[in-house]
């Protein structure tokens, strides 16, 4: 039977003198996913105990057999450099902007990838390839690729809970790129909101040079997928919560303690992403200037977090210290203005102080979602009150209807504090009855189902992609044992062979060599490399075996057992050359990374080594530049793989494929390409032709092969005596 596999760095479980299920949203997220026909089970660290090899293998049973869950067991030390080091020193304070904050050690990384690995290895001890895998969070950004090393046809998904920054902050980080290596092991890559997708493509176009659209990522012959998920809390808990006795006593005891205040309630974990000072500044603000001040009461639970800490001991203290001021400042007899109380508290009166609060005054500098505005939302059963949440939180993205503030900005901060404290009843209805009935609907158990669903799905659309070269092969073997004379016309640069950072290193590899060294030899076979390199390119890496080499997509061709290139058709007008290269000389000095390639039939701009989105930016500009400007010149403006290439109009890959269709008679004609210069063989309209565009972009050709890997796997195939 398959399994659910879900892998954080902690089980859900706290592990005592009596082992006991923890509460937390991705618990309750979890609760309903298992059924009948799908077992769940959860991999994590299980905390700090009195442990010994008797001790640890005795609760490791016990944690299995009761509670489906499989401990890793790490040391005091991996804890500190692993945990406390890498994971909440480092990618903590990097993936929420405060790249100030990052403190770096390379013990600190070598420990993080021993323990990603440990995780990566345990979780493949006990994982069938039908079971979904489900990890989670950034503590273990690399076990999705480990784990794919191990177990190459298990579904991975990994889901982000924090922020994904934007590439000019994740850039600051040590290790960045084996970081996206190591997330683009899964098969299904999730977030929050879909500004933190753009910012992970764009660091994977920035950092690893891989381009992707909004939906996917293409890597190692088979597809990331990506999605936007924003996670729900567990509504049913707080709902069935509201109606319990315990909930409606101690909501009538604060509703009775705080008769004659409006309340300003305010909910975070102790940490410098809240903005817990900034906020104490607006409410010293408000306090000043609010004319009726003392109607007002702050209630501030402080949950805590990471005590150990050294910046969370000093972040504590710095807001123990400022609610202190306020309130010598703000106080009577009779008023403190801030209670602020720094423990957890129970779900019954964090409940009913969610039900009476008039405002939910929730101000991260940033925040990955920011689950306690939907509880709050949740817990206004009588459909009043105000949220006023930071526009830096990925819940404001859903809850469009809260007034949203700038938390950098006090005063801002100060002035939609008061206008909600003074809102009319009406528009505090309006604005929260949508709020709440989407955080009802959309809530943690829907949030993970959907995810699941899209990760069964993606091994679909994954499976049909690999199956298609392999569907391809097959049908071309069976027309091609049927045929007498065969002609291969197949470019290079991005169809044999990946692209490089720059030409000249993107020579044809031993494989390569190989390969198109036992085409040539068959008797049958004629083959033809034909691509837009310069003759020189050419003749040096592939003259002597047998093939006829087309420079210059149809320029001029060299014949197999020739040393002297012919031109295609000698009748072509290149008069526009020096016009086409003073307008590119005008492109190169910015963007940086640009140069400019004199063909004999073509001129062209290359931008591979330039900033990614700015040279696509610039190429457009020039695109529309050349278009306008060389309208009557008997040329062909086209954008290819990171360049901008002006060519005749007089030679193609179209016109050089008929030539030799004309001259020979081929059963049938394989035609391979990458980019825009190889519809023209595509467009021949001939049963014979077999037409195979290699990447995944819109084409006229028959048929798609995902990369060069697996199109070389596909001419290897006719190669093999045992195929005919």
């Amino acid at each position: 039977m398959a399994k659910i596999i879900i892998v954080s760095n902690r089980l859900p479980v706290t592990v005592g003198n009596v082992i006991k299920k923890s509460p937390g949203g991705l618990v309750s997220a979890l609760s309903g996913v298992s059924t009948n026909n799908t077992k769940m089970i959860w991999i994590g660290w299980a905390g700090t105990f009195s442990s010994n090899a008797d001790n640890s293998a005795k609760l490791k049973e016990t944690l299995i057999k009761d509670f489906d869950c499989y401990p890793v067991f790490l040391s005091k030390k991996e804890i500190s450099d692993y945990y406390h080091g890498f994971s909440n020193a480092c990618l903590w304070p990097a993936l929420h902007y405060f790249s100030q904050h990052i403190h770096y050690s390379s013990m600190f990384w070598d420990s993080y990838v021993n323990i990603n690995r440990k995780f990566a290895e345990y979780i493949a001890a006990n994982a069938a390839d039908d079971d979904l895998v489900w990890i989670h969070d950034y503590h273990l950004f690399l076990v999705p690729q480990m784990l794919r090393k191990i177990k190459p046809n298990i579904k991975i998904g990994f889901f982000l809970h924090t922020p994904f920054p934007s590439f000019e902050v994740f850039r600051c980080l040590p290790h960045r790129e084996e970081i996206l290596k190591g997330l683009l092991g899964s098969d299904l890559v999730g977030f929050h909101t879909y500004g933190y997708l753009r910012h992970f493509r764009r660091s994977c176009l920035r950092l690893l040079n891989i381009e992707s659209d909004i939906a996917q990522i293409l890597v190692d012959k088979r597809f990331c997928k990506l999605g936007v998920f924003p996670i729900g809390i567990n509504s049913d808990q707080f709902l069935k919560e509201l109606g319990t006795k315990r909930f409606i006593k101690r909501r009538n005891e604060l509703k009775k303690a705080y008769a004659n205040y409006k309340v300003v309630l305010s909910v975070e974990r102790v940490d410098y992403t809240k903005g817990i000072l900034r906020r104490l500044e607006a409410i010293e603000k408000f306090l000043f200037h609010h004319k009726h001040k003392l109607d007002v009461a702050f209630i501030f639970i402080g949950i805590p977090t990471r005590g150990e800490v050294k910046e969370y001991k000093e972040l504590l203290g710095q807001i123990q210290k400022k609610v202190g001021e306020i309130n010598s400042q703000y106080s009577n007899i009779e008023y403190t203005p801030i209670h602020f109380i720094h423990k957890t508290i129970p779900l019954s009166d964090l409940c009913a102080l969610y039900s009476i609060a008039d405002v939910a005054m929730i101000t991260p500098l940033i925040d990955g979602m920011n689950l306690v505005a939907k509880e709050y939302l949740a817990c206004k059963i009588d459909s009043t009150g105000v949220l006023l949440l930071s526009e830096f939180a990925g819940a404001a993205h859903e809850l469009i209807s809260a007034v949203l503030v700038n938390p950098y900005d006090i005063d801002n901060v100060t002035k939609n504090l008061e206008n909600a404290l003074l809102m009319d009843e009406a528009e505090k209805s309006q604005r929260l009855i949508p709020m709440r009935s989407h955080v009802i609907r959309y809530n943690a158990n829907q949030w993970a189902q959907t995810f699941l669903k899209e990760l069964k799905q993606s091994r679909k659309s994954i499976k049909k992609q690999n199956n298609n070269a392999k569907f391809i092969s097959e049908k071309v073997l069976s027309s091609i044992k049927k045929a007498k004379k065969v002609a291969f016309f197949i470019d290079y640069d991005g169809t044999l062979r990946e692209f490089e950072d720059t030409p000249d290193k993107a020579k044809p590899t031993k494989e390569i060599l190989q390969i198109i060294s036992a085409l040539a030899r068959h008797a049958n076979y004629e083959v033809f490399i034909i691509s837009g390199r310069k003759e020189a390119d050419l003749e040096k890496w592939f003259k002597g075996l047998n093939v006829a080499l087309i420079s210059e997509h149809g320029y001029s061709i060299l014949l197999p057992k020739s040393d002297k290139w012919q031109m295609i058709n000698s009748h072509i007008d290149l008069s526009w050359k020096k016009k086409v290269i003073k307008i590119l000389s005008q492109y190169v000095s910015t963007p940086q990374g640009t140069s400019i390639e004199e063909k004999k039939s073509s001129v062209v701009w290359h931008y591979r080594q330039a900033d990614p989105e700015f040279g696509k930016w610039k190429s457009q500009q020039l695109l529309g530049n050349l278009l306008e400007i060389l309208t009557n010149e008997n040329v062909v403006v086209s954008q290819g793989n990171h360049i901008v290439e002006v060519s005749s109009s007089q030679i193609n890959k179209g016109f050089a494929v008929r030539h030799f269709m004309q001259k020979n008679n081929y059963d049938l004609i394989v035609c391979a390409g990458d980019d825009k210069t190889d519809e023209t063989m595509f467009q021949i309209n001939d049963a014979r032709i077999v037409s195979i565009k290699i990447g995944l972009d819109e084409t006229f050709a028959r048929y798609k092969i995902a990369d060069p890997i697996l199109f070389r796997e596909f001419l290897l195939k006719f190669t093999k005596k045992e195929n005919f």
